[in-house]
């Protein structure tokens, strides 16, 4: 199976927008950007609303149903591993496997030292297009990369491979061919630092060598890729690693044999709005593909729908709120390493309840030309769909009833915000000025 040049991941806690968020991509679509949709929901999400992962299938193909879309899309098995990959075999054809725990683990040192003698070739100054210097590359640099990196990638091969056992194999009995029904990503970004170019040369040499048919890899980036909202770092020093990034996958496409579909994979990429102007030029520039993963972002635009829908839907919004400044500590714990709250600037659940639906969407929505808007408050409502997962059928009614504001939400959110400046020429910030 091959993955598209443009790929989007549209995660949707409550499965409740697939309609919604189908439709910026074919309002994309229109505007000749084809772009194939990918629904994405992680095992912790799952269990925390108490959903499985056929419900992500189901959404999926109702909204596609619905809306007639004729194009490819996906349903990706977001960060799992060989503990609770088999939950989602039977209604996934996308698995982002997460090895990052496995970075810097014991390498076997027959491994290590096949490796080495595999790529010492490349010892000495590499050239590699669209990178301004030559990398230096040493022995001790392959061996260094090979400890470090080779327990993640043979347990990238392991998943995989269970993967491939199971969807292997069609109803009948039958033997599928190898891979063609399913994706495969391999997510390295939750680590303490970027990879540089050398190590992700020789990161997709391993992953070759263990005969994984990889689409997507997501490295880790400079700076912070905080939940739902803007990157925080160097935007120059991003710009030059993403670009190093893509000119590093079409040197090992040619070299290790890699299939010409492998693109860079963004995670926590919604609402990295500095950043999208760049990955932007790098994508044009070297006619690459991309994958972008968006998630929370959707939800968030669900509570700004009910509070601009007044009364019943404000008054749920608000509640969520109160009860998410209650279960603070709880709440942001799971999401410590990716969300930066400053608790002296969130306003007191008793004055929340005197704002307005404008003023409390107003402060939610991520528009940073208004005075209203607080990444705080942005950020605790985004770790606390669990408080609206507990809300169980009162929650889901809201959605049901206001449909219609929330999908408007859903949709300009997903195009205007993300996709037009990612994708297209015009940028989000050239049009709101």
């Amino acid at each position: 199976m091959i993955l598209e040049k443009y790929s989007f991941g549209i995660g949707d806690r409550f499965g409740r927008q697939g309609k919604a968020q189908l439709q910026a991509i074919i309002n994309a679509n229109k505007e000749g950007i084809n772009i194939t949709p990918v629904w994405n929901k992680s095992h912790r999400e799952h269990t925390t609303i108490k959903t499985m992962p056929c419900d992500v299938r189901i959404e999926a193909d109702q909204a596609v149903k619905v809306l007639g879309w004729k194009n490819p899309y996906h349903v990706d098995a977001d960060h799992i591993c060989l503990k609770n990959v088999d939950l989602f075999i039977d209604s996934s054809d996308f698995f982002t496997l997460d090895v990052a725990d496995f970075i810097g683990q014991d390498a076997d040192e027959n491994d290590v030292s096949a490796f080495i003698n595999k790529y010492k070739k490349y010892v000495g100054s590499l050239a590699i297009d669209g990178i301004d210097q030559p990398l230096n590359i040493t022995e001790k640099k392959i061996e260094t990369i090979a400890c470090k990196f080779l327990p993640a990638i043979k347990q990238a091969g392991r998943i995989y491979r269970h993967i491939e056992a199971a969807k292997g194999t069609c109803r009948d009995g039958a033997q599928a061919r190898r891979a063609d029904n399913f994706l495969t990503e391999v997510s390295m970004d939750e680590t303490d630092r970027p990879q540089t170019p050398i190590e992700m040369l020789f990161i997709l040499a391993g992953i070759a060598e263990e005969g994984i048919p990889v689409q997507t890899i997501a490295p880790k980036f400079t700076g912070r890729f905080n939940k739902s909202v803007d990157y925080i770092g160097n935007v120059a020093r991003f710009a030059k690693e993403f670009e190093e990034d893509v000119a590093v996958i079409a040197f090992a496409v040619r070299k290790f044999g890699l299939g010409e579909s492998l693109k860079l994979s963004v995670h926590s990429g919604s609402d990295k709005f500095s950043i999208y102007s760049s990955m932007n030029k790098a994508i044009k520039k070297f006619d690459a593909g991309l994958h972008i993963k968006t998630a929370g972002t959707t939800w968030l635009e669900e509570l700004i729908g009910l509070a601009m829908a007044g009364e019943d839907g404000l008054a749920i919004a608000k509640r969520i709120y109160a009860k998410a400044m209650m279960r603070f500590d709880e709440l942001c714990a799971p999401y410590a390493a990716v969300i930066d709250i400053d608790k002296n600037y969130l306003p007191s659940p008793d004055i929340v309840n005197r704002w307005s639906g404008t003023e409390f969407a107003n402060t939610l929505r991520h528009d940073q030309t208004c005075n209203n808007y607080n990444p705080n408050f942005r950020q605790l409502l985004h770790v606390a769909y669990k408080v609206a997962a507990e809300m169980g059928e009162d929650y889901l009614n809201m959605l049901e009833k206001h449909e219609k504001i929330i999908s408007q939400n859903v949709t300009e959110n997903i195009y205007e915000r993300h996709i037009k400046p990612i994708f297209m020429e015009q940028s989000y910030k050239d049009k709101i000025k």
